[in-house]
């Protein structure tokens, strides 16, 4: 089977939050990014609320019929709003309440006992979990340890060096890919990815079953139109495809 593209709509969120109003509308893209073809909607509300607010969560519980994907760190509030919502996957990010974008995975030996106590509440309410990674094959065990379903791996360091060495770039993730599969976990990825850069690591990443896009995705609907960037994504997703 071909990995899932699940489109991140913070993007959407920020242009909203700009000029206040409802313009764009983050639960329409979210319906027409699925009727677009889109397998998954995510999601990454903040504290600061600077672009998906918590209100937008609770809007978009009943327009995602696909696989609602929310990241975030694991605070109470967090935890208690997805518990509520009840969504496909949680997505763990360890992101301080200051950061731009989600800029480090997960230490899973360090946070080890906190990690394992969250996958087990999250499961506690059925929902699938994914933890976010590093390329660090010495990580992985420590999330197997967690007892998490998935784990998602931090993409910018590949999409940073993909155009210099694409092999090279693609290594480390290789590695983890391949040590995630011996502990039974599947595989996410996400950050930075896009046209250019996702077909290179669908075909050489083992295992994977999800991607995650936001800002490029957005981007590039400003050039292409929200419908044909999404099948341009997805196209990126199949196996056989010459561009």
């Amino acid at each position: 089977m071909n990995p899932k593209l699940s489109v991140n709509i913070n993007k959407i969120a920020t242009l909203r939050n700009a000029r206040g109003g409802n313009n764009p509308d983050v639960v329409k893209t979210a319906i027409d990014c699925q009727r677009f073809g889109a397998e998954g909607i995510t999601v990454h509300p903040r504290p600061d609320e600077r672009h998906i607010r918590y209100s937008d969560v609770y809007a978009l519980k009943s327009a995602v019929h696909t696989e609602f994907n929310i990241e975030g760190y694991p605070s109470e509030s967090f935890l208690k709003l997805v518990e509520e919502i009840k969504p496909e996957q949680v997505t763990l990010v360890p992101d301080p309440p200051e950061v731009l974008t989600s800029n480090n995975g997960w230490d899973t030996l360090t946070h080890l006992h906190f990690l394992k106590e969250t996958v087990a509440r999250l499961h506690e309410n059925q929902i699938r979990v994914s933890i976010f990674l590093n390329p660090d094959p010495a990580m992985v065990e420590g999330a197997a340890n967690c007892g998490t379903d998935r784990i998602e791996l931090y993409t910018e360091h590949y999409a940073k060096n993909y155009a210099q060495n694409p092999a090279d770039a693609i290594r480390p993730y290789i590695l983890t890919a391949n040590e995630a599969l011996q502990c039974k976990l599947g595989i996410n990825a996400g950050h930075d990815l896009d046209l250019t850069n996702l077909h290179y690591l669908r075909i050489h990443l083992p295992g994977l079953l999800e991607v995650s896009i936001g800002h490029a995705l957005v981007c590039d609907a400003l050039y292409f139109g929200l419908e044909n960037t999404i099948q341009m994504y997805k196209s990126r997703l199949l196996r056989d495809m010459n561009f």
